[in-house]
């Protein structure tokens, strides 16, 4: 839980919207190369990495890309237009600072999504006014005026547009920041690999870790599997909220999402360890919910599947969770995997 606590600020400090990945996978494989390991980028740009253990071959799947944005216009008083990467919801990044990362070259930029009149003091309508990529613009950190001083800048169409994570760790145990769906549980994936090798446990199965990509636009785990998988776990988020039982000091176990419903044998041995081991859980529908299991499925795996991962508030927005959910889903991972 140590090395857990200490990763995440450093994963979440690495820009990763969808389609901006590598240097994030490249973390993801250099903590794994030093634990001892072999990890594999895929051409697509996801993380194999098989911890040990023999004989029906399990998966642990887990995302490192965030939402974000992307430049898709440059406007004649210098700022930008943005078009999102995932479902990045304009309400939650109104005032968000970001970071402009140009296709070519080493300089970033820093600027603030606003809306395009957004003084109180002279805009009576202010609070009226409809938030969405078409009505706000990125206010850059620099001194431009036209679309040609920000083009001179280096900016251009296609830039990555990466908001803040805003990283808190209270003492009270709360994790806030964004991203935590899903960094959050590649962070604990890698506190699972960590904890297998500083142990030396014993695993009753073959067991591999997939990092994805573009799970945030539903083609995650479509391809890159290997292909004597049995099943696959989605390590995501536990949804918090109105229709959901969970609690963010809480695992979750989702026995159905928006595409249908978990493999019931999976789940049952999932609530069966979780209730072996007093490790406090939730069992929950989620209903506007997508993972990276699906995606599987949707390519035409032939595996058994199921979702579980700490308990997140606030989902797509400024996240919260609390580091007892993070250890209820690292306990029940490691004795679900342990022979």
């Amino acid at each position: 839980m140590d090395y857990i606590m200490q990763t995440i600020p450093r994963l979440m400090a690495i820009p990763s919207p969808t389609g901006y990945t590598r240097k994030a996978a490249e973390f993801v494989v250099d903590e794994l190369t030093k634990m001892g390991y072999a990890p594999t980028l895929t051409r697509k740009g996801c993380v194999l990495c098989t911890l040990g253990g023999e004989g029906d071959p399990l998966v642990l799947s887990a995302h490192i890309d965030t939402l974000g944005a992307m430049v898709a216009g440059i406007n004649g008083n210098g700022t930008l237009r943005l078009t999102p990467l995932g479902g990045l919801n304009p309400n939650n990044v109104e005032t968000e600072n970001f970071t402009i990362i140009p296709r070519f070259g080493d300089k970033t930029f820093t600027g603030t999504l606003q809306m395009a009149d957004p003084s109180i003091h002279v805009n009576r309508g202010y609070g009226e006014d409809k938030r969405s990529f078409e009505t706000m613009q990125l206010y850059l950190d620099e001194l431009v005026e036209s679309a040609a001083d920000t083009k001179a800048l280096g900016i251009e169409i296609g830039d990555i547009a990466a908001p803040d994570p805003r990283t808190i760790i209270t003492e009270s145990g709360y994790i806030k920041s964004r991203f935590l769906d899903d960094k959050l549980s590649v962070v604990i994936l890698l506190g699972l690999a960590k904890k297998i090798k500083d142990e030396n446990l014993a695993l009753k199965r073959k067991v591999s870790i997939y990092v994805t990509v573009y799970e945030e636009v539903g083609h995650g785990c479509a391809s890159g599997i290997p292909e004597d998988t049995a099943e696959i776990l989605s390590v995501d988020m536990g949804c918090v909220g109105s229709l959901c039982t969970c609690k963010e000091t809480q695992v979750s176990i989702c026995v159905k999402d928006s595409h249908g419903p978990s493999d019931f044998d999976t789940t049952t041995a999932l609530i069966a360890a979780a209730k072996a081991h007093d490790i406090d859980y939730a069992v929950d529908v989620y209903p506007y919910y997508g993972s990276d299991a699906d995606a599987a499925l949707n390519a035409g795996y032939d595996v058994r599947h199921c979702i579980i991962g700490s308990g997140v508030f606030a989902s797509h927005g400024y996240e919260r969770t609390h580091r007892k959910g993070v250890e209820a889903t690292l306990a029940l991972l490691t004795h679900y995997v342990k022979a």
